[in-house]
């Protein structure tokens, strides 16, 4: 397969826009995600995620590809820590491209090789850095391996819009 073919699978971003009439506006507040956590659920929050993000009625959406921790020049260093910092990163990125930001993602999902408790907590860290107390919905999907071999990690959001 071609770099750039890669570069496509692991890097895209979709974008869709869900029934929102030309015409329509909306302000600021109602364009924010709503995130609720049930008292009667365990607390996710210091986890690094949340239960469930209500995504408002007039948002669009557009979805990010899965990011891994590969550098501008496509290399993967063999470190998990490194690889999720930079994925994480390179999510950032694609928030730029679209001209969003972190508290617009309404919802994550990681896919992480070979996970242990170790690598749940370095993945704690580094969304509660990039998402503060605006935590996203968030699965982590435990895999034997992900679209290039030296990949650990890798991160796909879906993002409201303004």
């Amino acid at each position: 397969m071609s770099r750039a073919i890669k570069h496509l699978l692991i890097g895209g971003l979709i974008i869709m826009t869900i029934g929102i009439p030309a015409a329509a506006t909306a302000n600021e507040t109602d364009l924010k995600l709503t995130i609720v956590n049930p008292k009667n659920l365990y607390d996710p929050s210091p986890n690094g995620y949340s239960t469930a993000v209500i995504v408002p009625r007039q948002g669009r959406l557009a979805y990010i590809s899965g990011q891994g921790g590969q550098d501008s020049t496509g290399a993967l260093s063999p470190d998990f820590a490194v690889q999720v910092k930079q994925a994480y990163a390179n999510l950032h990125t694609a928030l730029d491209a679209l001209g969003a930001r972190p508290d617009q993602v309404a919802k994550l999902t990681v896919f992480v090789v070979d996970h242990d408790m170790a690598k749940l907590q370095v993945l704690t860290e580094n969304v509660k850095a990039m998402f503060g107390a605006a935590l996203p919905a968030q699965t982590l999907i435990p895999v034997p391996k992900l679209a290039i071999d030296p990949m650990l990690f890798e991160v796909e959001a879906v993002v409201v819009l303004d």
